[in-house]
């Protein structure tokens, strides 16, 4: 009788091993968070997905009660700040807070890259996406983008453009290819860079996110010639598109969206998901996005994964079209 209590309790022990191994992950994700989370953003304070991750970052800090900090990691072309992600623990507590240009763009533009845009991460959900302005400094010889083309043909080779991201490169290159005109790419770490050497005159234009454009418009340090949309945005009414500038056919747009590395846990993976969700449809975001001329994208893991595989074939398209040389 001892002996067969003695083996009741051990496969009682061993049933309950299994059990507890089995539902681990899920009690592990109903207390996560249970500490800080960080997010890495792979360019300078300014940026617009720079802006995005601080507002994410207040309300799932609400949400959640735990603390969120946002680590700006610029240079390289968003290598760094892969890198840094893709070599945390992969717990879920380190987010990638990327972009059109590390997601989607460096796959399009680098004939080889130290990462794999998609198959290293696990998408979360999109967040915002913002037309591209024209911006020149108030200093430039041009009075609108039909004198900026003019002059640029009249100087080919002589007009550069500042671009903080591989992204702006691109949108700079379909410039050259929808005008016919030659401008040399000028590369910097971010969009504030890029529009602090606009404001200067040390670049002639450069392209940016209405976020980074806006304020330093409103305060007369640079200029704006047009908006790479289909209509006008709401917070600046008076830049007109670029084919009401004289240019049709040119639209570019920038896009913010969250992801972890693939290696994450799926519950993990999934509970962020849903938070990040929960913040993308709440109405308060949408108001806080239409107030710096953005649209908030509602879309979970599933579409954005299928939107971030368009934005590459896309890029990927414009790339061969504008003849653009891989790095």
């Amino acid at each position: 009788m001892q002996q067969r209590r003695t083996t009741l309790a051990a496969l009682a022990g061993t049933a309950l091993l299994a059990l507890g191994t089995t539902f681990a992950p899920g009690v592990q994700a109903q207390d996560f968070p249970s500490r800080a989370i960080k997010f890495v953003v792979p360019f300078g304070p300014g940026s617009g997905t720079d802006t995005s991750a601080r507002y994410f970052a207040k309300k799932l800090q609400d949400l959640t009660g735990q603390a969120v900090v946002v680590e700006n990691k610029p240079g390289a072309n968003g290598f760094l700040a892969v890198k840094q992600v893709l070599s945390a623990p992969a717990d879920g507590y380190t987010v990638f807070i990327g972009s059109n240009s590390t997601l989607a763009v460096n796959a399009a533009l680098f004939k080889a890259l130290p990462y794999d845009s998609v198959a290293d991460f696990s998408p979360l959900t999109m967040m915002m996406r913002s037309p591209a302005m024209l911006a020149v400094a108030p200093s430039a010889p041009y009075r609108d983008l039909k004198g900026l083309l003019a002059h640029a043909k009249a100087h080919p080779g002589q007009v550069n453009f500042g671009a903080g991201s591989a992204g702006y490169q691109l949108m700079g290159e379909l410039l050259n290819d929808t005008a016919k005109i030659q401008t040399v790419h000028v590369p910097f770490k971010g969009a504030g860079e890029a529009m602090t050497a606009v404001a200067s005159g040390t670049v002639d234009y450069t392209f940016a996110e209405v976020t980074a454009v806006q304020e330093l418009a409103r305060g007369g340090r640079v200029k704006v010639f047009a908006v790479a949309s289909d209509k006008r945005v709401g917070t600046s009414p008076e830049v007109p598109t670029f084919a009401e500038a004289g240019l049709p056919g040119l639209e570019a747009y920038t896009w913010v969206g969250a992801m972890v590395s693939h290696k994450t846990p799926a519950p993990e993976a999934a509970k962020l998901a849903e938070l990040f969700t929960t913040i993308s449809k709440m109405d308060e975001t949408r108001v806080f996005y239409e107030r710096l001329g953005a649209t908030p994208m509602t879309g979970g893991p599933e579409q954005m994964r299928e939107f971030q595989k368009k934005e590459i074939a896309l890029w990927k398209h414009i790339v061969q079209q504008a003849k653009v040389p891989l790095q």
